[in-house]
Formats: structure tokens, sequence, C-alpha cells
């Protein structure tokens, strides 16, 4: 299954302060790069804020906020900027050198500028740079150099990858910048970039990948989620 837009219950969800760290960060940059997403999120948005206004006020216990305080500064001291994991690239034209400007949720974690990041070489025309997000997913930025493919392959759980630049194409679909691809078990592709740049994508991935090419199936054994 496939869709341009975040869904409705994953924008509802974000609304509500329910959605785990990852899908907020694909909610959050979405928003910022699409317009029809960043309209719908604000509905949701305003929606909540109305429900609240209309809730009854409810008091506040002194040992409520003796614990609250101190989470307060933990917080606090907990949201600096911290750089991906992973090691400095090998060369071999496995780092972009195409800077972009990023959504500010992207920019919080990663910096102002994709060229300057430690891109991981994973297989011919395809790179990948692992970010420290919270909430057990696999949270990755993608590239795929122009014309190549992502290997074809399907999936144990859903993958959620989020065009930030460049374009590429799924079958008979074509996403770009913005556009958001939903996939699950049912779904067998193989995503190719196209254009002339390449195509950068944020994806979150909540198990291992299904390799199902005639040489992939031989190394799904070696495939960690």
């Amino acid at each position: 299954m496939t869709s341009h837009c975040a869904p409705d219950e994953m924008l509802l969800a974000y609304a509500a302060g329910w959605l785990d760290e990852p899908l907020s960060l694909v909610v959050e940059s979405q928003a910022a790069l699409n317009p029809e997403s960043r309209k719908r999120l604000a509905a949701y948005e305003a929606i909540g804020g109305v429900l609240l206004d209309e809730l009854p006020p409810a008091p506040l216990c002194r040992e409520a906020i003796d614990r609250t305080l101190p989470r307060l500064d933990q917080a606090a001291e907990q949201a600096v900027p911290h750089r991906p994991a992973g090691t400095a690239p090998c060369g071999c034209g496995s780092r972009p050198r195409d800077g972009l400007p990023l959504p500010a949720s992207l920019r919080r974690l990663v910096g102002s500028d994709l060229a300057a990041l430690p891109w991981k070489w994973r297989m011919p025309g395809l790179s990948e740079v692992v970010l420290q997000v919270g909430g057990g997913q696999r949270v990755s930025l993608v590239r795929i150099a122009p014309g190549r493919r992502a290997p074809r392959h399907s999936h144990r759980g859903h993958e959620i990858a989020l065009v930030l630049a460049g374009a590429f194409q799924d079958g008979t679909e074509t996403y770009g910048a913005g556009d958001l691809q939903i996939s699950d078990g049912t779904v067998d592709h193989e995503p190719r970039a196209i254009g002339d740049r390449p195509c950068i994508c944020l994806t979150v991935l909540d198990a291992a990948v299904r390799l199902t090419g005639p040489f992939g199936r031989l190394l799904n054994p070696f495939i960690r989620g």
C-alpha cells in the first residue's frame, strides 16, 4: 500500500501527542516540505486545541509538580543536537557533494548540510546514514544515485520513506520532494531514482527488509533490522 501524504490516523496521533519519536520526525518533516500535509496537520491540531479548551480544569497535587520539575530540567539537558551514528566514509563517491536544505526537525538531529554527514556505502549507487532516534525503529537517511535502483525487496513490517530531495519511481507511481510512501509485506518493489540528481529519503523501518531478488535472497539470513 502506498500514499503520498501521511495518513489521517498518523496526523491525528501526532496532534494528540501520542506518536513516537521516529514517526513524529516524519510528520514534522513532511509538514515542512508538503503544503497539503501541513494544511491537514494544522486542521487536526486546531481540533485538538478546541477539545482541550472544553475540558474542565483539574486540580494538580503538589506531588505531581515535584515529579514534573526535575523532568523538565532533564529534558532541557537532553535537548542538544546530536550527530548520527556511523564512521567517516571511505570515499568512492559514498558521500553526496550537494548540500541541501533540511526541515528544522531534521536539522536539529544532523545539522544543516547533508554533504557533511558520515554516509556509509551500502551497495553501488546507494548509501545511508543511520540516525540516533529513540523508539526502537531504524531511522535513516538513504541516498540513491540518479538512475540507480534499491535492491528488490519486500518487508517483514512497515517501511516509511519521505523524499527530501530528488525523486524516485516505484512501479507506476512517482514520488518527489515532500511525498511519503508507506510499504508493508504486501509490497515487493525496486524503487529507482529518476532525474539528474540523487534521491535522498528519510526512512523508518520497524523490521528488517526481506530481499527478494535472485541474489538478495542469499543475503537475507545476514540482514538485521
